[in-house]
């Protein structure tokens, strides 16, 4: 998805700009248009830099934060266990000379399946650790997106662009920035909808 969007920016923007060029059969005695068939000249474009809005999002600063308490917390619990195991590991290399060749062999079986248990639950955690930022970014973007599609709405925007380094957007004019407008309007809309209930 991160790939088509720009793809179809692009797009857009060729279109505009190949619109907006003087056709040579145009006159200056062209009619006008109807309200309903806006000519491509009237589009009221703006942009927010894609980044700035998201990392100064106050929702976004505290749920990161709540996942990276979770990934520490993951991480010391796979620390405990996988001492746990090393511990076990070395008792039986210092005390299985004394065990029988089918005690060794049974105890050797028993290590390798846990440290394939324990391989496991690292992957699990890592999937779910993956799969919460996932979903984190996609809540994100979704309440980016409303935000804009209401502020676009009230301040008569047709169009609000993604500005990204290296993206579609190689160059817009400061005045079409709304970045810390978005952020300052995220952020009102977040801090009201966490306030405790009075």
């Amino acid at each position: 998805m991160k790939k088509v969007l720009p793809i179809f920016v692009s797009f857009g923007i060729l279109l505009i700009a190949f619109a907006c060029q003087p056709k040579a059969s145009e006159t200056a005695e062209t009619p006008t248009q109807p309200e309903s068939n806006a000519s491509f000249s009237d589009l009221k474009v703006a942009y927010v830099y894609t980044d700035s809005v998201i990392s100064k999002y106050e929702y976004f600063k505290a749920k990161s934060e709540e996942l990276t308490e979770k990934g520490k917390k993951f991480e010391g619990d796979l620390q405990s266990r996988a001492r746990g195991f090393e511990q076990e590991v070395s008792n039986f290399q210092q005390t299985g000379g004394n065990m029988t060749p089918n005690q060794q062999r049974a105890k050797q079986e028993e290590l390798l399946k846990k440290e394939q248990n324990l391989m496991t639950y690292r992957d699990n955690l890592m999937q779910e650790l993956a799969s919460d930022e996932s979903n984190l970014y996609s809540e994100v973007y979704d309440k980016v997106q409303a935000y804009l599609k209401k502020y676009a709405e009230e301040e008569g925007l047709d169009l609000i662009l993604s500005y990204t380094r290296g993206g579609a957007v190689w160059y817009g004019k400061g005045a079409l920035d709304l970045t810390e407008e978005v952020v300052a309007g995220l952020n009102e809309e977040y801090a009201a909808s966490s306030e405790p209930a009075k």
